[in-house]
């Protein structure tokens, strides 16, 4: 089971992290990824990184500006998000991979947590 948390309101140009911690797994067993999804708009692959963390991936949407993390120790996963846009208003969703190393798709993934709603206003 996984569980995003660290959503909320935030002003244009400001920061959030969000979390993802896993109960009944073990995180470093598994590639990791954030997707979000908007209103009305398919879901999308934000960041993903590897098994070990040594690998990550961003969109270019928001590369400079989010960064993916992970603490294997702590069964805990992160994305900083900064600077962050109107547009980036979502749910923003974790996912883990158990049979690779890295993720870039949604079909990649086999385990999802049930998302945290991140609202930028203007």
């Amino acid at each position: 089971q996984l569980v995003e948390s660290g959503g909320g309101l935030v002003q244009a140009g400001g920061s959030l992290r969000l979390s993802c911690a896993a109960s009944r797994r073990t995180l470093s067993n598994y590639a990791m990824g954030w997707f979000r999804q908007a209103p009305g708009k398919e879901r999308e692959l934000v960041a993903a990184i590897s098994r070990s963390g040594g690998t990550t991936y961003y969109a270019d949407s928001v590369k400079g500006r989010f960064t993916i993390s992970r603490v294997n120790a702590k069964n805990t996963m992160y994305l900083q998000m900064n600077s962050l846009k109107p547009e980036e208003t979502a749910v923003y969703y974790c996912a883990a991979a158990r049979r690779i190393d890295m993720g870039l798709s949604q079909g990649a993934y086999d385990y999802w947590g049930q998302g945290t709603q991140v609202t930028v206003s203007s």
